[in-house]
């Protein structure tokens, strides 16, 4: 697997690490992940000249809350990680949103395109505020066959939570699914998704959802709840609710996924989250520190490496956007901690997001998360 990296400045791409600077194109690599700010990806002219170096490339990629290369962090720019399989075929395909439409027979159709015959991996990015993620997920899964794995992570808009976009091909598009299908017997996939969060104050009951949609914990308005313990944060809702994520538990009342607001509805006191929050289901508030959630990004770094025989070639790292604010100025230290596990051979690319998508750690089923470090690994034998 050969990779190149590039930074998008002003008006002009820049190479990363030991690339030489050139344009001449090259028609070898068959994948370019691109991970940009809002602004820069739908008004700079940066498509024209990636299209130009890699003209056969599958382009797949969305606006984030952060970009990842290599150990930095960076807001309101644009990373291209391409790649140039040895042994392995890529195929991407995307769809629409259709008026009315489900997350779940979205994700079912998007799955279709894929031929399963010697299907690996399926990497999906998704619009990160019109789509229940783990309906997409279950729709993904009802079409794929139970050996092929599936990772990814929903679009991001820093903390404005106002519009969010994904990249495939030349289309740049809100509403927008995309994914690739990574096919053959030569590719090793590792994944982990690990958060570092703490729930405190009593569990509670969810009483009225619909779906993604809280109406009430413990028969109360869940949006009043919400604002009492957030106190002077609550008039910063949406953004300040990724502060004190949801800890839902399973039937067991053991194993937990995390889910963060997506969007508020005064009228109707209505929370509405990136994922389901079902009728039964018990939920506790969430908060961290630095260290925790540092410490959960280097554990799901070590999962990930034991899917592999060796060091990857590449990491996709996505983190969701609440632990970069809290993290704050010390955002690359989450970064730098997975660069100490996985080793200075593995290329680093990635972003922030407002939901991951991939098992916690092998053999478990793949979900939505929120404010995890979730990690995509791939090594050619």
């Amino acid at each position: 697997m050969k990779i190149e990296q590039w930074r998008w400045t002003e008006a002009n791409w820049q190479c990363v690490g030991k690339l030489e600077a050139t344009t001449n194109p090259n028609p070898s690599v068959q994948l370019v992940l691109v991970f940009g700010s809002t602004d820069r990806l739908t008004t700079d002219s940066w498509q024209t000249a990636l299209t130009q170096r890699y003209p056969q490339a599958q382009v797949l990629g969305c606006s984030t809350a952060g970009e990842i290369l290599e150990t930095q962090v960076t807001d309101d720019g644009i990373v291209a990680t391409a790649i140039e399989f040895e042994q392995t075929r890529v195929k991407g395909d995307s769809i629409h949103l259709k008026d009315g439409e489900s997350s779940f027979d979205a994700g079912a159709r998007l799955a279709q395109a894929f031929d399963p015959t010697d299907l690996v991996h399926l990497f999906v990015l998704s619009d990160g505020l019109n789509v229940n993620g783990s309906d997409l997920i279950r729709g993904l899964q009802s079409q794929l066959p139970d050996r092929v794995t599936l990772t990814g992570g929903l679009s991001g808009d820093g903390a404005r939570f106002s519009e969010t976009w994904v990249i495939s091909g030349d289309s740049i598009a809100q509403g927008q699914v995309a994914a690739i299908g990574l096919y053959g017997d030569r590719l090793q996939v590792g994944y982990a998704s690990l958060g570092g969060w703490s729930p405190f104050g009593p569990k509670r009951v969810v009483t009225k959802s619909q779906g993604n949609v809280l109406s009430e914990l413990d028969g109360q308005s869940a949006l009043e709840l919400y604002k009492k313990y957030l106190g002077d944060h609550a008039a910063g809702l949406p953004a300040t609710g990724l502060l004190f994520p949801l800890n839902l538990y399973d039937g067991t009342g053991d194993r937990a996924v995390v889910r963060t607001i997506l969007a508020v509805d005064e009228e109707a006191q209505t929370l509405t989250f990136a994922g389901d929050v079902p009728e039964g289901s018990i939920v506790q508030l969430m908060q961290s520190n630095f260290d925790r959630l540092v410490d959960g990004a280097i554990a799901a770094a070590e999962v990930s490496l034991t899917a592999t025989t060796q060091a990857p070639n590449l990491a996709i790292l996505i983190s969701c956007v609440g632990r970069k604010l809290v993290l704050k100025q010390r955002i690359e230290e989450e970064v730098e901690g997975i660069r100490d596990i996985l080793g200075d051979s593995t290329i680093l690319t990635g972003f922030y997001s407002y939901g991951e998508i991939a098992p916690a750690e092998p053999g478990e089923l793949c979900r939505l998360h929120n404010q995890t470090m979730t990690i995509t690994t791939f090594l050619e034998e």
